[in-house]
């Protein structure tokens, strides 16, 4: 099978398993503890975000870099998705868009750009250079 198929494979299954730690985490905030949206889709998010990346990390694009560094760009990357995302997510839960299908849209969008930002950007260099 080809790498990059294979590695595409990796990052969706490993995605998925963080959209569970997401989606499990902003559900037990927001309905069972009645919070906010914004404070429940932060969590969530922040939770999926440190297993996404150290599986991807590891597994994935199987790196070498230096660890720092590529958390550094992981986190500028978050520096701009999360407030977006959280600012975008609470305008539209609160104009009575459902606030599951919110978090999902925003999974998804997050899915498709942390993958190329990691792929073409923080990983470019050193995919497949971990021994």
């Amino acid at each position: 099978m080809n790498k990059e198929i294979l590695r595409t494979i990796k990052f969706t299954l490993f995605s998925i398993s963080a959209g569970v730690i997401e989606l499990s985490t902003f559900a037990l905030l927001y309905h069972l503890l009645k919070l906010p949206y914004w404070p429940c889709y932060l969590v969530g998010l922040s939770f999926s975000v440190i297993w996404n990346f150290t599986l991807n990390r590891e597994y994935t694009f199987k790196s070498a870099n230096n660890i720092p560094k590529a958390m550094t760009q992981v986190f500028f990357f978050y520096l701009v998705f999360i407030p977006v995302s959280t600012i975008l997510g609470n305008f539209l839960e609160g104009n009575n868009w459902n606030g599951d299908l919110v978090t999902i849209l925003l999974m998804v969008i997050n899915f498709v750009t942390e993958y190329l930002y990691d792929r073409f950007y923080v990983f470019r260099d050193s995919i497949d250079t971990k021994k």
